[in-house]
């Protein structure tokens, strides 16, 4: 992969740290961009503003190759639904709009498993079916789902109007250190508290490994793909985690030992990307 000048929204929240961190040991040019100041030891130029005004938007992409766009409200909680939907879909828009306009020819976003609508569901809602591809149908019923909805629809439209390739990366909980720990210790004292995520889980190294590779492979278009760990954050086997917690799922293949509920084919095979973390406890 040849030298890029990239683009990191978001560059100050947990995984654009790390995004940005890898980008520059891998010897690129990185220009983050937040609300928030640059972290200490950031790399690269750090360019505060809000991804809401295009003109802000549009001095970002001078001498840009490629874009990465991991800024956005994280969660359906903290703010009215109408503003969660407004900013992250405008956001995707502005920023992948101004890229197009601006000549980039490769972008690479953050969606979300979230985005089927099982997540932040206010009751259970059981997957259509296992593993979980993404063909699985959408039922988003909260603003953020739609909101990552419109952001894959989004990059569709992109590529369509100004050729630019788009992968959108659908993510589960990302994490690595305390921050995963934790998140783990609570899956295995009740399995039942991230029944609606399906224990899904992504080391945060490997999720700037796969925006990495989102960069430079050699596909064209607007792709979707699940990234996930291939193992779930629980100590109790798959099976029977679906039994107790989904009963009656449909099964299009077995789910052996620990295997994740998300099938992750369609990232190998388009980006070559193998999870390296493949235990949140470190000893799986």
């Amino acid at each position: 992969m040849k030298p890029m000048h990239i683009l990191v929204t978001g560059a100050s929240g947990h995984i654009g740290r790390h995004l940005c961190a890898a980008l520059a040991a891998a010897g690129h040019t990185v220009t983050g961009t937040d609300r928030t100041p640059a972290p200490d030891g950031a790399p690269g130029r750090h360019l505060v503003g809000d991804l809401r005004d295009r003109a802000f938007v549009t001095g970002l992409m001078t001498g840009v190759d490629a874009v990465v766009h991991l800024a956005a409200i994280p969660s359906p909680h903290g703010y009215p639904d109408d503003e969660i939907f407004a900013a992250n879909a405008h956001t995707t828009y502005l920023v992948l709009d101004e890229a197009g306009r601006a000549g980039i020819h490769r972008a690479a976003i953050a969606s979300s498993l979230s985005v089927l609508g099982l997540a932040w569901a206010d009751r259970d809602v059981p997957p259509a079916y296992v593993p979980v591809d993404e063909d699985h149908p959408i039922l988003a019923e909260d603003p953020y789902a739609l909101s990552k909805q419109a952001a894959e629809a989004t990059a569709a439209m992109a590529h369509r109007r100004w050729g630019i390739d788009v992968i959108a990366l659908r993510l589960p909980f990302v994490g690595t250190g305390e921050r995963l720990a934790e998140h783990v210790r609570r899956t295995r004292d009740d399995p039942a508290s991230t029944r609606r995520e399906l224990w899904g889980w992504l080391d945060t190294r490997d999720a700037a490994e796969a925006f990495r590779l989102a960069l430079c492979a050699p596909l064209h278009g607007a792709h979707v793909l699940n990234v996930t760990a291939p193992t779930t954050m629980s100590d109790r086997p798959t099976e029977e985690l679906l039994a107790r917690l989904h009963p009656g799922v449909r099964r299009r293949a077995a789910l052996p030992g620990h295997d994740s509920v998300f099938d992750n084919a369609r990232c190998r095979a388009l980006l070559g990307f193998t999870p390296r973390h493949t235990d949140p406890e470190g000893h799986r």
